[in-house]
């Protein structure tokens, strides 16, 4: 995914810290508009990077150095502060809107970007790893990233494990949740060349329908993922199982 570069002059040192957690924010604003605030001295503050309703990530302050976006603590609720200026520890994420609400683009790449940070840093996954600017600052800041923010499909997509669905001579990614696998409906059935319908029940879950099976799916990154034993069976085929290599196969 495509960073661009919109350097801010409100920045400084991390004082020999890494960063630890990942802080998210709501802009109250609107972008490009609010790129440019952060960018202006005058504002005293900053983000590493800005996600734009669009999809669009913007970088204003390098991963390296302390971007001014949540130095004020006020009756704080994160264990992770030490009583120094969270700023040398932390890297902010502004999100384009007003009360948490995201765009399906908007939502894709700030996972995207979290994943990347995540990677880059090490960064465990937990509430206090990735938390809401609300957390360091209650009093000024208790909206922040707003009530509609995402936390509970963010932390799902995160946490969710990769496995191998074999079909023939193609393999395929799915996902482990709890423990049981889950392969991706589309993408299975259009290497098999069959057809399946849809009924879906809300943003996360629906059914696809198979002839005259209902298989339960669940929506992760915009994709729909059945249990691969369900799906196998509604297409009247079986399913061996490789722990050797985490690959599920559909035969």
């Amino acid at each position: 995914m495509q960073i661009i570069q919109s350097p801010s002059p409100n920045f400084s040192s991390r004082h020999g810290r890494t960063p630890i957690a990942i802080v998210d924010h709501i802009t109250s604003g609107a972008h490009p508009e609010c790129c440019s605030w952060l960018c202006n001295p005058e504002s005293q503050a900053s983000a590493h990077y800005v996600v734009a309703r669009s999809g669009e990530l913007d970088q204003l302050v390098q991963d390296e150095y302390a971007a001014w976006h949540a130095g004020a603590v006020k009756n704080p609720n994160w264990p992770l502060w030490d009583g120094t200026n969270p700023n040398w520890y932390t890297l902010g994420i502004e999100h384009e809107g007003y009360d948490g609400t995201l765009t399906e683009l908007q939502y894709q790449s700030t996972l995207w970007l979290h994943k990347m940070l995540i990677q880059k840093w090490s960064l465990p996954i937990n509430t206090d790893t990735i938390i809401g600017h609300y957390r360091i600052d209650s009093v000024n800041r208790p909206n922040c990233p707003g009530p509609n923010f995402p936390w509970q499909r963010l932390f799902a997509d995160l946490t969710v494990q990769p496995v191998n669905i074999a079909v023939g001579d193609k393999v395929v990614q799915g996902i482990i949740e709890g423990d049981r696998s889950f392969a991706p409906i589309r993408a299975i059935m259009g290497i098999l060349g069959l057809r399946y319908g849809w009924e879906g029940i809300d943003a996360q879950s629906g059914y696809a329908i198979i002839g005259p099976s209902k298989v339960f799916t669940i929506i992760r990154n915009n994709t729909g993922y059945a249990k691969v034993q369900d799906l196998a069976q509604a297409i009247g085929r079986q399913v061996a199982w490789d722990g050797s290599t985490n690959t599920a196969t559909i035969i």
